[in-house]
């Protein structure tokens, strides 16, 4: 048996595998408490047309923090944090991630979506990928688009963060997905990635997706490694039309890691209350970096302060400020 045919024997007990967890897993009904948001030239809006922003925070990796996939902990980022919005970055690569072990995948993704909706906040389901998987994530987002449809609280992050693939890769990968989500749900909002750990964002601005509405393209910024030359390429982009959400931001330098940047992190926060930009925070996790809002020893869900770093707790502090 060749190689080619391995493979496509395994793509297909995959996707035989994700059909069936989706069944067993069900489907969801929509929340009357919260608006479906719509793309309104660069804001995002709700049904009123008023603009909307939402904030909060990105999960981490869910192959590496599973522990923090769970229901109370949403509860907390919602009740205690004020958070809108929560991402939940669900791992493809990686050992243990979604393309080796889909189940682990789908229950992490689905626990902290659904909280998300009995909470009545918004949940970005995100492809956390840094290549293309383009077949893997059409089936992917097939199956949880069929089980969320019409659910106003999901948004779709359909490519995490590109690295060395061109914009008229990306490009063609998202359409590819796009058209997926598209077949099952109309009006769900969807998230592009863009070159370079979403840097690339005046690539899309000059090509942007055409005929496809309800879509935003996501810049990440880490405030000690991107400053003023990535908000004027930013800007750029909004002054052509192309819409923005920071899916994934954070204060120290590119690697996660040093010291953070205040002065550069209250630069961002105020660009993005100018231009009405939504934004989640990295991350829910207790790794031993910075960017890591919570140290080994916190619990699973309910932190008290000497749970949080000084990440968390900068990231806290802005989030209950109304």
């Amino acid at each position: 048996m060749d190689r080619n045919m391995i493979k496509s024997i395994f793509s297909i007990l995959q996707v035989c595998v994700l059909c069936c967890l989706m069944f067993l897993y069900g489907s969801v009904n929509a929340s009357a408490a919260v608006e479906r948001l719509s793309v309104k030239g660069t804001f995002l809006v709700n049904e009123k047309g008023e603009k909307v922003v939402l904030k909060g925070v990105s999960m981490g990796w869910h192959n590496w923090w599973p522990r923090f996939y769970n229901a109370s902990a949403v509860k907390t980022l919602k009740e205690q944090w004020n958070c809108t919005l929560i991402r939940a970055a669900m791992g493809v690569e990686p050992e243990g991630a979604y393309l080796s072990n889909p189940e682990k995948a789908l229950k992490c993704v689905t626990a902290v979506a659904d909280a998300a909706i009995a909470n009545d906040m918004y949940v970005i389901i995100d492809w956390h990928s840094h290549g293309l998987y383009t077949e893997e994530a059409k089936e992917f987002f097939s199956q949880i688009t069929a089980r969320y449809k019409g659910v106003p609280n999901v948004i779709y992050e359909i490519f995490n963060e590109p690295v060395k693939d061109t914009w008229a890769d990306v490009k063609k990968y998202s359409e590819d997905v796009i058209a997926c989500i598209r077949a099952v749900d109309k009006e769900a909002l969807i998230l592009v990635g863009t070159p370079h750990w979403d840097q690339d964002v005046h690539l899309a601005a000059d090509d942007p997706i055409k005929n496809v509405h309800n879509i935003m393209y996501t810049l990440h910024f880490y405030a000690a490694t991107h400053k003023t030359s990535l908000r004027e390429r930013a800007d750029y982009a909004l002054e052509k039309g192309l819409p923005l959400f920071v899916s994934e931001c954070a204060g120290m330098e590119a690697s996660g890691d040093g010291n953070i940047d205040l002065q550069e992190w209250n630069e961002w926060q105020a660009w993005m209350k100018e231009h009405a930009v939504s934004w989640a925070a990295w991350s829910i996790a207790d790794k031993d970096e910075t960017c890591s809002m919570l140290y080994p020893s916190a619990p699973d869900t309910e932190w008290k302060s000497e749970d949080l770093k000084e990440w968390g707790r900068i990231v806290k502090e802005v989030l209950l400020v109304k």
